[in-house]
């Protein structure tokens, strides 16, 4: 199954090359969950717990509307138009003045139709070479799926060291996709710094179950984590449409 957002950062590509290494465990736990590629890319057998975790509300929110309020959410699409004109209209929307649903159909529509999925200053994107990404007619059955896989999948908007130490066991697995370096503002001012690396660092030295984590490859990254074993990888990014795409390196970062 895919993810049915295109978000800033996702695993399409590398989700094939990390399935396979994730070891036996009980519980599942995506930490930085963004679009979620790993959860929806594994066999859900393989868990007999999942959890998905992101600090961003309006993202979580989605989420848990998808997931308790799928027939209501599709209501509010049928007379909503793919334009300009609209794309900015939901931008100027204050949040804060709509409801659960309201505020998940707003940002589901501006990451859907939005300049590669941008969380800050989103800009409406439209190209010769391709249709909208939000076909307003199929909306239902793409997102049936979703509704059900994601069931009996618990859903947490809690910072991401909240979460390992509450859900650490023994047989615990931990998926971890931070911000990369560089890169920590991306996806919001505030949310993840520089001196957060080390801090991960530090708290995934002490765990009790295990994890993968992928990041840039990059010295700074080798030296920080060198205590744990790492692979490097292939794959490539497409932030700028799938005729854009950069073929880079990641690490895969172990303890086991």
């Amino acid at each position: 199954m895919n993810s049915f957002l295109a978000y800033m950062g996702g695993k399409s590509l590398l989700a094939p090359k990390i399935i396979p290494k994730i070891p036996k465990h009980r519980c599942y736990v995506e930490v930085f969950a963004g679009a979620a590629w790993m959860l929806f890319k594994k066999d859900e057998n393989m868990s007999h717990v999942e959890i998905i975790n992101d600090i961003n509300l309006d993202l979580v929110t989605l989420y848990r509307v998808i997931k308790h309020h799928l027939e209501e959410f599709i209501r509010y699409f049928k007379w909503i138009l793919v334009s300009r004109d609209e794309f900015y209209r939901f931008r100027q929307e204050a949040p804060e003045t709509l409801t659960d649903i309201q505020k998940a159909v707003r940002f589901y529509y501006l990451l859907k139709l939005g300049y590669a999925a941008r969380i800050k200053n989103p800009s409406f994107s439209i190209a010769t070479t391709a249709r909208p990404r939000l076909n307003l007619l199929r909306i239902e059955e793409e997102l049936s799926a979703i509704h059900l896989r994601l069931a009996r999948v618990y859903i947490e908007n809690r910072p991401y060291e909240e979460v390992i130490t509450r859900f650490d066991k023994p047989d615990t697995f931990f998926y971890i996709d931070p911000p990369y370096l560089g890169c920590e503002d991306y996806y919001g001012d505030g949310i993840f710094q520089r001196e957060d690396f080390e801090k991960l660092r530090e708290i995934l030295k002490g765990i009790k179950g295990k994890f993968i984590m992928s990041i840039n490859d990059l010295p700074e990254i080798k030296n920080l984590y060198k205590e744990f074993r790492y692979e490097v990888v292939n794959t490539s990014y497409s932030a700028g449409g799938a005729d854009k795409k950069k073929k880079v390196t990641e690490l895969l970062v172990m303890n086991y």
